[in-house]
């Protein structure tokens, strides 16, 4: 099986938890070879379908001088690298359309970011791509919302959606998330899957020079997510966090990520079991 078909029936599959896992942004070739490796191990250790996830840009940054990525040509390069050596799905983001194509001849999924979830030119040459798109419900939109966004990927002939909650604003530079949009938006017109952001959805954004969060509070997210029935989980993990490039008060640190995926797995596969 090849890593398009694994990645459809990965977002097909109700009865497993699939998760999105890597570092936030490319910083270097043998960074991005290296966390693909390591997470790929723990995922046929625990035994659980990922997708690997790594930004070429994140055009999104707090401050102008703040590390952005490679590039989409370089990052494009070292992503099909992974591809070829792990055999792996991959995820990332596009801020533009005219990076959806190019984009899309490499990773799997295409990533909507959340601040640019309701820019109809993007989501649709997402769509018209053919690829499966994760859209970020903006922090900025109730979960009914995310219809709007649908029908527009849907307008080019593309079902193939995922939705994912990453907590929503609450006053200044805090963000709170609300357990019910999972529901919510799993039983919208499609039956969408709906992946929870735990990494995320712990930022307090702005404020400062870069984005703060609390990371002590990923594994409670994590896991209440799961309870609550996500089809899957997004996690930004990195080998040192605080050394990070891009949200290192919110990736979660590589020697501490398997025990909590186990944790996880299992919540997933008791509230699967009895529903």
């Amino acid at each position: 099986m090849n890593t398009e078909q694994y990645s459809k029936k990965i977002i097909k599959d109700k009865n497993n938890i699939f998760f999105i896992l890597g570092p936030c942004v490319i910083e270097s070739r043998d960074h991005v070879l290296f966390m693909a490796e390591q997470l790929k191990n723990i995922s046929e250790e625990i035994g659980f379908p990922f997708i690997f996830k790594s930004s070429f840009d994140k055009a999104n940054r707090t401050s102008i001088n703040s590390y952005r990525g490679p590039g989409i040509e370089e990052g494009l390069k070292i992503l099909e690298e992974v591809k070829q050596n792990f055999e792996l799905p991959l995820l990332t983001d596009i801020h533009q359309p005219a990076q959806a194509v190019q984009a899309a001849d490499v990773v799997n999924v295409l990533q909507i970011p959340a601040f640019l979830c309701r820019q109809t030119d993007l989501v649709i040459a997402a769509g018209e791509t053919g690829r499966i798109i994760n859209v970020k419900k903006g922090q900025f939109l109730s979960p009914y919302d995310v219809e709007h966004i649908a029908k527009k990927i849907t307008s080019t002939g593309n079902k193939k959606i995922i939705f994912t909650e990453r907590g929503h604003k609450f006053g200044y530079n805090n963000l709170i998330t609300d357990i019910r949009a999972i529901p919510i938006m799993q039983n919208m017109e499609g039956q969408y899957p709906v992946v929870f952001d735990a990494t995320h959805s712990a930022q307090m954004p702005g404020g400062s020079k870069t984005t703060g969060g609390c990371r002590e509070f990923v594994p409670h997210l994590a896991r209440a997510a799961a309870a609550a029935g996500c089809d899957g989980v997004f996690m930004e993990i990195h080998d040192n966090p605080k050394e990070a490039l891009s949200d290192s008060a919110t990736q979660y640190p590589l020697l501490q990520v398997k025990s909590l995926l186990q944790k996880v797995v299992e919540i997933g596969n008791l509230v699967r079991r009895n529903n």
